[in-house]
């Protein structure tokens, strides 16, 4: 498509016709920045992770979904099992845009296991004849056959109080209840987070509690894709404050990520005790929308969107956008957080290299390195370099002042510009520094000091950009990963 016009982007499912969905993935498939390991798009745009579970035996994942190009259209809920966390099958499109009630999207939301079924919860978005947006929060329910069988009404009325901007759904189990959050933004156009409770497994007697409190700061505009989980019985909030003021707290990005750790969630009040203050998920420059639940195994598991939105990315004219990130354990470690990827992401490894300093030609654009760097020393490493080391994406780790900085102004096709290039991490001075890195043709993962901090992003390199050169590394571990995806 060279015009996505509303027409185009609204337009049904049922009327894009077989040849121009062959076609483009016959183009998706043609781009050089396809993934191998981390979950992508067939074809078209995939955004917000929704409806992370445990139920029938296998891992469920879904996520937003427009597949009929690299645009912001109609969407779709795609539908993913995994038994390993690593390995994913897609099960095709769960959850359409085909009822009153969600006729121009299936909006972001959770999902929770209910008996024998697993409960989907969702927002449908609609607009009416003057295309005026109405939000409704729907609900579904999948078998263990993957049948999918929608709830015929909303879960509960529009709130008068509140805009259209009234969406995705989390719902957790609570006090032998159900509790659920969801972002909002009041008619005073500040954004808010809702929480609501029901006493009984009936889905449909959802009560509002009002609004959470956590924090005396205006949250901007809007909050999008709250979720509430607990480690260790406290209680971690991630959301995504659009129009945040950065005196507040400072990001780069487009729209931050945000999370706070409390001491508990009091329900009666409807507050968390003892919140921290807001802090950044991620330090990077593509990560957004992270959904986390509590997994039956005792873990807190997260997946975030690595994409933004109102970002155009070079693949938007290939025919696809965006990425997931791996699947990340949550963890507390002195009252801080800490996210690194479960540990079965270590079954992808394969062939381990032991690298030293200067320029090596890897032949791969999907591994894992290993670093630490002393107390004391600066390193730098230029990823997907050039042969001359002229061009690449350059990451600096300074143990010296405890400072990360990943530099992509040289490395492919320039994007999102006005947002910068720079992003950097900061941690103890004058300590050593371990680095994990996940790279994956086109996005890399960095996990600092095993996850205190992260910071992650999308480049888009020449085909010439295959080499790694290290400077004032002494050791390095080099892992040539699984590839996963087909």
């Amino acid at each position: 498509m060279t015009e996505w016009t509303s027409e185009l982007r609204y337009l049904p499912y049922e009327k894009w016709n077989a040849t121009y969905k062959e076609n483009l993935k016959k183009t998706v498939a043609q781009s050089k920045w396809r993934l191998a390991y981390h979950i992508q798009p067939e074809t078209g745009l995939l955004n917000d992770p929704n409806g992370f579970s445990y139920f029938n035996g296998k891992w469920q994942l879904f996520y937003q979904s427009f597949p009929f190009g690299g645009a912001h259209g109609l969407k779709s809920w795609a539908h993913l099992t995994s038994t390993d966390l690593v390995h994913w099958e897609y099960e095709g499109l769960a959850l359409k845009p085909d009822t009153p009630f969600d006729s121009h999207g299936v909006y972001s939301g959770s999902a929770l296991p209910i008996d024998d079924q697993l409960f989907l919860f969702y927002t449908g978005n609609v607009r009416d004849k003057d295309w005026t947006r109405h939000a409704y929060q729907n609900g579904a329910w999948m078998d263990t056959n993957g049948t999918v069988t929608k709830i015929a009404q909303p879960l509960f009325p529009e709130d008068s109080h509140y805009t259209d901007d009234f969406r995705d759904p989390m719902i957790f189990p609570y006090n032998n209840g159900f509790a659920m959050v969801i972002g909002a933004k009041n008619l005073e156009g500040e954004g808010k987070i809702l929480t609501y409770f029901s006493a009984d497994k009936d889905v449909k007697n959802f009560k509002q509690l009002g609004e959470l409190t956590f924090t005396t700061k205006p949250l901007g505009y809007m909050v999008e894709c709250p979720n509430l989980v607990f480690i260790d019985n406290k209680p971690l909030l991630l959301f995504c404050p659009q129009g945040l003021d950065k005196n507040i707290k400072e990001y780069d990005n487009i729209f931050p990520n945000m999370y706070v750790v409390a001491d508990e969630f009091d329900i009666a009040n409807n507050e968390l005790i003892n919140p921290s203050s807001l802090a950044n998920l991620d330090e990077g420059f593509d990560v957004y929308a992270t959904q986390a639940f509590n997994a039956p195994d005792g873990r807190a598991l997260a997946v975030s969107w690595i994409g933004l939105p109102d970002i155009t990315y070079p693949t938007d004219t290939e025919g696809w956008s965006n990425c997931l990130s791996l699947v990340k354990e949550l963890t507390l470690k002195n009252g801080e957080l800490f996210q690194y990827p479960v540990s079965e992401t270590l079954n992808l490894r394969q062939k381990q290299t032991k690298l030293t300093a200067g320029t090596t030609n890897i032949k791969s654009t999907a591994y894992e390195l290993a670093v630490e760097v002393p107390a004391g020393e600066v390193s730098t490493l230029t990823l997907f370099a050039n042969e001359k080391n002229s061009r690449g994406l350059l990451l600096t780790i300074d143990a010296n002042h405890g400072k990360i900085t990943l530099d992509r102004s040289n490395v492919g096709i320039p994007f999102a510009e006005a947002f910068g290039h720079v992003r950097t991490a900061e941690v103890s001075k004058e300590k050593n520094i371990t680095v994990n890195i996940f790279a994956d043709t086109s996005v890399i993962e960095i996990y600092i000091n095993q996850g205190e901090r992260t910071l992650t992003g999308r480049f888009f390199p020449d085909t010439d950009q295959t080499y790694l050169h290290l400077k004032n590394i002494k050791t390095a571990s080099f892992y040539h990963l699984e590839r996963t995806n087909n």
